[in-house]
Formats: C-alpha cells, sequence, structure tokens
C-alpha cells in the first residue's frame, strides 16, 4: 500500500483579505505548495454552513457548502460584483460577527446581477440537486423571515410545514445561487488539485444539528417527540478529559427506522460526500458500533446510556451501493470492545494521535513504534492544543517522560515527533498546517465543548518557506 503525508488545513485558515479563506487564488496557491512539498493528502473540516458558535459540526445542513467560502474575487472577475463591493479586512483572524453582517448583504448583491444574466447550466444544478437543496434552500429562506431563530421557535404551520411556502421562493432562489456558487468553485479547485495528484480527505460529522433542515425536513428519521422537540441527545459520558462529560445536543438517529428504509438518507449523504472529497473521515465513528444516549433535559452528560449501533449491515449496504469508498474511522477516546471490532471488520483505517502517547506505558497505542500500517497518523488534530502549546503547557515531570519516551533530548520536541510519524509503519501521517509551522497555542483550531473564540485561526502563505523541507523529509520517509 503507498504510503502517503499529507496536511491539515482548513479552507476558512487559508489567507486571503475578504476576513475569511475562500475556494479563491489563496486556496490554488495553497495546491501549488503542496505539490512542491510532494504532500499527495489535503484534509479540510467539514465544508457546510456554521451557524451558531461558528461550529462547522454544527450546521444547519449537512449536505450545503458553506457561502461564507465563495471568493469574491471570482465573482468580481464575473461581473457579479464590483471591487468597492467587496470588503476587504485587517490580516489577522476571523471576526465571524463581522462576516456575519456583511457577506450575505455582499453576496446578495452579486445575486441580484445574477437573476439578470442566469447561465445556462444554473437550471441543470437545481434539478441535479432538487432533492436535497429544494429543502435547504426553503429552509434558510424562512429562518431569514424568522431572523435566524432555531426552527422549534417557529409558528406551528412552518415547524409542522403545513403552511402555504409560495411567498418564500425568491429568498430561496438567493439561497440556491450561493450553492450554485460553492459547488461550482470547489468542483474546480478539487479539479485543479486533483490533476497536480493531490487527494482532498474531507471530514463527515456522524450527527446533525437539532436545528437543521434534515430534522426539520424528515423529523421521521429522529428519536423526537410528538411536538418534534428531542427525547434524547448525543454526547459522550465524563472522562480524564472532562469531569462531566461532553453534551452536544444533537438529536439521536431513529436506527430503526433507517433501517427500515435500506439506510436510505445515509447512502445518499455518503454519495454526496464522495463528489465532494476523494476520501472521508467520518468523526465519532464509534456511534456506528455503540452510542451514548442522554435525557434532552439533563444539563450535562454524567447521566446517560450506551445503546448498540447499526454496526457491520450498515456498512454492508454502505459498500454494495457505493463500491467501497474510501473512508477514515475516527475512532479516538475510550473504546468498547464492539467499537474495535467494528473498525477491524470494515477495514477502514483508525487515527493515531501521538499527542496521546506518552503516559509511560510503552505499548502505548498512540506510540509510532506500535503502529500497524493501517491507520492515519496525527501530532494532534483540529481539536487538540498545537504540539508547541502541548508540549510547552506539558509540567516539568510530564516533559521529562516525553523526552525519555522519544529518546530525544533537544530543543525541538515537535519536530521531532513530526519526524517519528513520518518514519513510523503508519501508512498515512496528517500534519496540522499550524504543526509544520511550530506554532503556539494561539493558533489553536478549537476547544472541544466551549463557545468562543474557535475554528478562528487563519494564515499568511509563509509554509512557502518550509517546503523545501517538506519535501525532504516527504522523499526520506518513503512517502508521497
Amino acid at each position: 500500500m503507498e504510503r502517503k503525508a499529507g496536511v491539515l488545513m482548513h479552507i476558512s485558515s487559508l489567507p486571503g483579505k475578504r476576513g475569511i479563506g475562500s475556494m479563491g487564488k489563496g486556496a490554488y496557491e495553497f495546491v501549488d505548495f503542496l505539490a512542491k512539498a510532494k504532500l499527495g493528502l489535503w484534509q479540510v473540516l467539514p465544508l457546510c454552513p456554521t451557524s451558531y458558535g461558528d461550529s462547522p459540526y454544527q450546521s444547519p445542513s449537512a449536505l450545503a457548502g458553506n457561502p461564507y467560502f465563495i471568493d469574491l474575487d471570482f465573482l468580481i472577475e464575473e461581473g457579479l460584483l464590483t471591487p468597492d463591493e467587496a470588503p476587504e479586512y485587517p490580516i489577522g483572524d476571523i471576526d465571524y460577527a463581522a462576516i456575519y453582517f456583511e457577506r450575505f448583504a455582499t453576496l446578495k448583491k452579486a445575486f441580484n446581477r445574477f437573476k439578470k444574466k442566469t447561465p445556462g447550466d444554473y437550471e441543470a444544478f437545481k434539478a441535479e440537486n432538487s432533492f436535497w437543496l429544494d429543502d435547504y434552500a426553503l429552509f434558510m429562506a424562512i429562518k431569514e423571515a424568522h431572523d435566524m431563530q432555531a426552527w422549534e421557535t417557529w409558528e406551528d404551520e412552518y415547524r409542522h410545514r403545513t403552511a402555504d411556502m409560495t411567498k418564500f421562493a425568491l429568498a430561496a432562489e438567493f439561497h440556491k445561487f450561493l450553492q450554485y456558487e460553492f459547488f461550482k468553485q470547489w468542483t474546480d479547485l478539487k479539479a485543479y488539485a486533483n490533476k497536480k495528484g493531490i487527494k482532498i480527505v474531507g471530514d463527515m460529522p456522524i450527527y446533525v444539528a437539532y436545528d437543521s433542515v434534515e430534522v426539520w425536513g424528515n423529523p421521521k428519521q429522529f428519536l423526537l417527540n410528538d411536538d418534534l422537540s428531542r427525547k434524547v441527545v448525543a454526547g459522550v459520558p465524563p472522562d480524564y478529559f472532562s469531569a462531566d462529560g461532553q453534551l452536544w445536543g444533537n438529536p439521536i438517529y431513529d436506527w430503526e427506522y433507517m433501517k427500515s428504509t435500506g439506510y436510505e438518507w445515509w447512502v445518499m449523504r455518503m454519495k454526496m460526500a464522495l463528489k465532494l472529497y476523494d476520501i472521508v473521515r467520518i468523526d465519532h465513528f464509534r456511534a456506528f458500533a455503540d452510542y451514548y444516549v442522554i435525557p434532552a433535559d439533563r444539563t450535562d452528560a454524567k447521566v446517560g446510556e450506551w445503546k448498540d449501533g447499526p454496526g457491520m449491515p450498515f456498512f454492508d449496504i454502505i459498500n454494495a451501493r457505493l463500491g467501497n469508498p474510501p473512508i477514515i474511522a475516527e475512532d479516538l477516546g475510550e473504546l468498547h470492545d464492539c467499537v474495535k471490532e467494528l473498525v477491524k471488520k470494515t477495514g477502514f483505517p483508525g487515527m493515531k494521535i501521538m499527542q496521546f502517547a506518552f503516559d509511560g506505558n510503552p505499548y502505548n497505542d498512540f506510540f509510532y513504534t506500535n503502529y500497524k500500517p493501517n491507520c492515519v497518523a496525527y501530532p494532534g488534530t483540529h481539536d487538540n492544543d498545537t504540539t508547541v502549546g502541548w508540549y510547552e503547557a506539558s509540567t516539568e515531570k510530564e516533559k521529562d517522560l516525553i523526552h525519555r519516551t522519544l529518546g530525544y533530548y533537544g530543543d525541538d520536541v515537535p519536530g521531532e515527533i513530526i519526524k517519528q510519524l513520518f518514519f513510523s509503519a503508519a501508512n498515512t501521517v496528517v500534519i496540522p498546517m499550524q504543526d509544520f509551522l511550530a506554532l503556539p497555542t494561539s493558533a489553536r483550531m478549537n476547544i472541544p465543548s466551549t463557545l468562543g473564540g474557535n475554528w478562528a485561526w487563519r494564515s499568511e502563505p509563509v509554509w512557502w518557506e518550509k517546503a523545501d523541507e517538506i519535501r525532504k523529509l516527504v522523499e526520506k520517509s518513503g512517502r508521497e
């Protein structure tokens, strides 16, 4: 099997003057950097729209693309905007509040011009994607009419979809336009990356948000009460990292109902993901084996119970319908035997996080000498501190253990970890861009179960300074 190396870098973090990364010039230049560094994989975080808290893991749609990532300069080239209509922002982290209040007003100016010269492929795009796009656009139009409030607060006729919806047609058309522009730009960018020999690794959150078109549009798929409120919610129980556990609040799938439909929604979702990405990483993969259910009225995750997931029969259907798609299983955390068994049966590579390796146990699964080839190894993920930040936050006793475990007593522990990962048995190694650049905690992407200050990191294109160094590491370790 090929030995691959890649980088984790979300679209939002790319450079540019429009306040947030986009699928424009900065993205194409990043692909050029990957090609020069001989990194064959580019892993991104979910591309879906963000909502309250700015997290792509709490999105109004599991299938739609994030309008923030539409490149305004491309719209200027198309004559849909003038240069003075596309605001510029100071270099720095993302100010989501500023972007939110500006970006949709800017994109509506583009839409007003677009309506006057609609390209021929727009109608084809709408027809091809009507199975999800119509409901999504309507959902967003009604949300706008309700000051973006969650659908559970809407009037009964809108919550239960009994109202006359025709008055939202024009507002819904705007959201169809946004998706047309997003998918056009993303398809072009992915094709450019693929032509350069770079595959895109995408991220699929296992759960959807309660305030999403998926729940509003098809409540039968979820465990809800008659009034459409949640019966139970998702999360994880207390562990070493959290005394209260993690209360995510996502609704739980009605797996029995889904099974009765042949898991048709999941087949459709995975098929859509395979159009966006070359490889799909499924977040919280363990829930297919067993999942934690918390009563909806709880304020923490201390009280809950484990339930059996759909297991291997689910993946038998996915494989049969979609031809054994390339999947990475995010199998982190305290796992029951049934989870390990499911990962083994599917044959999907699991994940190894080097930051978790330093507990003094020579047989720790996360230490690079213990890796089996069929895995994807990282120093840390978007949910971890940067490796520099992690090391600097360690106590002197912990640092001593880290050095002794690594067999390394120099000053560049993060760099040594990257090196050891590259030379490990893992078939695939993915390094967050923050770690390639040796950035501190201020560049951390996310702290799980917290609001504010997350998902905001952006980078200038200083990675070019690392291209030759990375390329040599790729070549010496026999990766591509």
